[in-house]
């Protein structure tokens, strides 16, 4: 697969939409999921992201909440950890990161998705890390589908989208039916000049 080598888009003009002007097929981004429980949270979104402007402002005020607020280690890795677990634990990992941010937009009215993929390292300074599995979210402002990415809260160039759902539980690293082992995988991304 080929990438246009540019970072993730940023819009600080993209507006908000009313509810009720959202197009119905946003709608159930607006809704709790199995990951994101948006009754537990949303006094809390409110009480911290109220004041902020709506629109790319309100969403990168909540990145950057996330952002601060977790931190990242793979031993924190849990399949079962929900966002109000990453908020009440402080610690996980990407996709608890993104599990937090899209709860907290949903609570103010944002639609907002999971997104499963890899991320590499392409414009990233040395040392490199090895290529993962990752997770992040895209949230509905200005007509359209914009990408965040709470745990790096930076745009990265080279994402590899590999589905869109309400959560993890939509769009896991796998669907497995019956006992299976993952043994290992291997993911790369070359610059090519």
């Amino acid at each position: 697969m080929r990438d246009s080598g540019l970072p993730d888009v940023i819009a600080p003009n993209a507006v908000q939409h009313a509810v009720e002007q959202l197009p119905a097929d946003t709608l159930v981004y607006l809704l709790g999921s199995r990951y994101c429980e948006t009754d537990r949270l949303s006094e809390l979104a409110w009480k911290l992201f109220e004041s902020v402007p709506p629109g790319w402002a309100r969403v990168q005020a909540i990145c950057d909440y996330v952002h601060n607020h977790i931190s990242f280690g793979y031993e924190h890795a849990r399949a079962t950890r929900t966002a109000w677990e990453a908020w009440s634990e402080g610690r996980g990992v990407c996709r608890d990161y993104a599990h937090l941010a899209i709860a907290l937009c949903r609570c103010m009215n944002i639609p907002a998705r999971y997104c499963t993929g890899y991320l590499g390292d392409i414009g990233m300074p040395p040392p490199y890390g090895p290529m993962d599995f990752a997770g992040w979210f895209e949230a509905y402002l200005g007509g359209r589908w914009y990408t965040f990415d709470a745990r790096n809260n930076m745009p990265r160039i080279g994402r590899v989208l590999i589905a869109q759902g309400r959560d993890a539980a939509d769009v896991p690293i796998t669907h497995t039916f019956g006992p299976n082992t993952l043994l290992s995988f291997r993911v790369w991304t070359d610059e090519l000049s």
